[in-house]
């Protein structure tokens, strides 16, 4: 595994993030279609042997079993300061007054749950979920930097925004002298390419290192289309994000398959391979319900297409609306 740089960070990260909000007990809470620990772990330690020391998680998974699940295999299966631990805070915890959002109460309340639910001290990547229009930003930013300063925290990324909002958050924690954003998650892959208007430019000139979740429409840029499986039809959300734009949708996934056929490789490599190309992309944050998915994952970044290749899948490709922000 060649590790990468994290933005303009000085942090070593693997080019594949494993996703982890597959990796949860389902009766805690969303997501119904995750998978109880003695089934994610094989998984895990997979992952880790593979190379893989960038992981990502939320408190939110599975009410915070998934983060549970992977703290108990970093302690079980690596050694702590080799492994970049990644996840978020926003989503409701627990009902009533405080029990989510980014409030300076939540922010800091969430985080130390979040420590002792991981089993470790520190996080390495602390990120907003999605911003909290009901908190003033500043309130957010002072909680975030003071995290960091407390040690608690190594680096803070945020999630789905609108450039503007993420400029404006840069701003402030310039001028305030306070604790950068190093990392934006966000919605990027072949079947919704809309962060390549202002987003990413915008990382890019900032130094910001972006690591897109959904890499793979949801698994749509892996099958046939119509194709169901256990999570899609369970996936409400996914529908939200590509069900307005399926003709269109539909002519990408069968480039792809085109393309993954002629070379004689899984579709999924193809699809990451092509977001691995941008320079902007630290890495992927891929999800894996099964060993393959992980593997593939990690063939993908000895795939490189061609001009051609690419020209080819990003061809059909129309303007699509902005989903993903809440």
């Amino acid at each position: 595994m060649e590790y990468v740089k994290l933005g303009t960070t000085g942090l070593d990260i693997s080019p594949i993030c494993l996703g982890c909000m597959t990796f949860g007990e389902p009766e805690r809470g969303y997501p119904s279609w995750s998978m109880p620990e003695e089934e994610g772990r094989s998984i895990l330690r997979r992952a880790i042997d593979a190379g893989v020391n960038f992981f990502d998680t939320a408190n939110v998974y599975s009410a915070g079993s998934s983060e549970e699940i992977l703290g108990r295999a970093v302690k079980d299966f690596a050694r702590r300061d080799e492994v970049v631990i990644a996840t978020k805070v926003h989503g409701t915890m627990r009902p009533g007054p405080n029990g989510g959002g980014l409030s300076r109460k939540a922010i800091l309340t969430e985080v130390d749950a979040s420590l002792t639910r991981l089993g470790t001290d520190y996080i390495d990547l602390y990120q907003i979920h999605r911003l909290d229009p009901k908190v003033p930003m500043e309130e957010t930013l002072e909680a975030l930097h003071d995290v960091v300063k407390s040690g608690k925290v190594r680096y803070i990324g945020a999630s789905s925004m609108y450039a503007w909002q993420f400029a404006k958050a840069l701003y402030l924690q310039k001028m305030n002298g306070w604790a950068r954003f190093v990392s934006m998650q966000d919605h990027y892959n072949l079947l919704n390419r809309e962060e390549e208007r202002e987003m990413l430019p915008l990382c890019a000139d900032q130094g910001i290192g972006v690591i897109p979740w959904s890499p793979l429409a949801r698994g749509r840029l892996t099958r046939d289309w119509g194709t169901v499986t256990g999570r899609s039809s369970a996936d409400a959300f996914g529908d939200s994000l590509y069900g307005a734009t399926e003709a269109a949708d539909r002519a990408v996934v069968e480039k792809v398959a085109s393309i993954a056929a002629a070379r004689g490789i899984p579709r999924a490599q193809v699809a990451l391979a092509w977001l691995l190309r941008n320079p902007v992309v630290s890495a992927p944050i891929v999800g894996a319900a099964d060993p393959r998915h992980l593997d593939d994952a990690v063939a993908a970044l000895d795939v490189h297409l061609t001009d051609d290749e690419v020209a080819e899948l990003e061809a059909p490709y129309v303007p699509h609306p902005v989903a993903g922000f809440s």
